[in-house]
């Protein structure tokens, strides 16, 4: 038997060496090392927030008396509410909130100031968007603190027997969508768009990948067909894939969850089709950039970590700051989720979907497109 080699500090400095040199070679994975942790240093430095203010809201002013501007400039200024425009009728609320363009809407009655003034007690309506209860319960709460306080710079001298009353306005919030605050309504649906993320851009960088490693989509491309009718090929049964994954979901969030589904779920398939592209389409602009299969992973997480956290699945959209927001509107999950808690829970059709679903389509056309770019000039 050969005597067993003493330790040697140069072999072990050749081999530290080696390796330094392989990850400046490999820049994806390096920058993956490096760019991971920023990302999550930042977005949960700064973007993240659990307390959302300056939420949007709506107003329906039917009394334009003195008690009624005072409780307005008081939920003005309690940091949750942000006054986004002015209402004429409550259909126009209605429609507002199912749209998604506001948080609340605040209606003041006619005959609020005078119904004050006899002691009548006289009834505020909240409706609001409670889809997400996380982004609604503590402006909730801040209100119903707020209706006690807000009148006591009024409500002096001879209104002061007002004062001494517990409760001289009677708050009625309507919590819209979600009365009951479940929160699996509102992540059960929002699982659709973060598992389809996940898996189609995925999937679609390593399928590609794959062949390339393999060296069989040269073979592909040798045959008589178009670069174009090859990526469409393999694309069309990672929609076949995305579908039935969209069945389970819908199955279980009916059997298992009892989300209520009170839109049209012929909507939600077209959308669900749309949103399926643009990831699939993100996949084959990932196995451009990517030169094997780990590089493909990396790069598809590199794009599902942002999107998780800014699209407002995990925590409120609103609650982010407005550069969070920003770069959360570029991403298809934001939009999909808003499709697929709007026709599940308000009963949204095209029409209120319909701005949503043109970001989507924006968003697949732009991958498609440089995919199909970079496709070309690699395999060429």
């Amino acid at each position: 038997m050969k005597t067993m080699r003493r330790f040697s500090l140069s072999r072990l400095w050749a081999i530290v060496v080696k390796e330094f040199i392989q990850m400046r070679r490999d820049r994806v994975t390096f920058g993956m090392m490096i760019g991971v942790p920023l990302i999550q240093l930042v977005l949960f430095g700064y973007a993240i927030n659990a307390d959302p203010k300056r939420l949007p809201t709506a107003v329906l002013l039917a009394d334009y008396g003195p008690q009624g501007r005072t409780l307005l400039h008081a939920i003005r200024h309690s940091d949750y509410f942000e006054f986004r425009r002015e209402l004429t009728t409550e259909q126009e609320g209605r429609d507002v909130l199912a749209r998604g363009e506001v948080q609340f809407v605040v209606n003041i009655p006619q005959n609020f100031t005078r119904d004050l003034l006899r002691g009548e007690r006289p009834a505020i309506l909240v409706e609001a968007d409670a889809t997400d209860p996380a982004a609604t319960s503590n402006a909730i709460g801040s209100l119903r603190v707020l209706m006690s306080t807000a009148l006591g710079h009024d409500l002096k001298g001879p209104l002061g027997f007002l004062a001494a009353s517990d409760e001289p306005i009677d708050l009625r919030i309507h919590a819209q969508y979600n009365p009951e605050a479940n929160t699996q309504y509102n992540i059960v649906p929002g699982l659709m768009g973060v598992v389809l993320t996940m898996t189609m851009v995925m999937i679609t960088g390593l399928a590609i990948t794959r062949e390339r490693e393999r060296g069989t989509m040269e073979n592909l491309l040798s045959m008589p067909t178009r670069p174009f009718e090859v990526m469409v090929g393999k694309i069309i049964p990672y929609i076949l894939v995305g579908y039935v994954q969209v069945g389970l979901i819908l199955l279980a969030a009916r059997l298992l969850f009892h989300v209520p589904m009170l839109g049209n779920i012929g909507v939600l398939l077209v959308v669900a089709f749309v949103f399926i592209t643009a990831n699939l389409a993100m996949g084959i602009t990932f196995s451009t950039l990517a030169e094997n299969q780990l590089q493909a992973v990396q790069l598809s997480f590199f794009f599902f970590l942002p999107s998780l956290l800014l699209s407002g699945f995990m925590f409120p959209f609103r609650g982010m700051p407005q550069w969070a927001q920003a770069l959360g509107e570029l991403l298809p999950l934001t939009h999909f989720l808003r499709v697929v808690r709007g026709i599940l829970l308000k009963g949204n059709g095209l029409e209120e979907v319909g701005l949503q679903l043109w970001q989507i389509a924006l968003f697949a056309v732009v991958a498609l497109a440089i995919g199909i770019k970079r496709y070309r000039q690699t395999l060429d």
